[in-house]
């Protein structure tokens, strides 16, 4: 399971992803993943991902199909 929230940062949302188990390795494929379905920039760091803007519907069904 991986829980998502919504954090505005400078003024601009941000979609966080957090408490997930998985490798770093698979984080980072994932987060590659999302940032082209998303046509955005994001970042994993501290052992969460942060994709730029408001994408929750499209990661919540790429999530969702991925089986999470």
């Amino acid at each position: 399971m991986i829980k998502m929230r919504r954090e505005m940062r400078r003024g601009k949302p941000v979609i966080v992803l957090f408490e997930f188990a998985m490798s770093s390795q698979s984080a980072t494929d994932l987060l590659k993943t999302l940032q082209k379905q998303c046509g955005t920039g994001g970042s994993f760091k501290d052992g969460q991902i942060d994709i730029q803007g408001d994408h929750r519907d499209k990661i919540e069904q790429h999530l969702t199909g991925l089986g999470y």
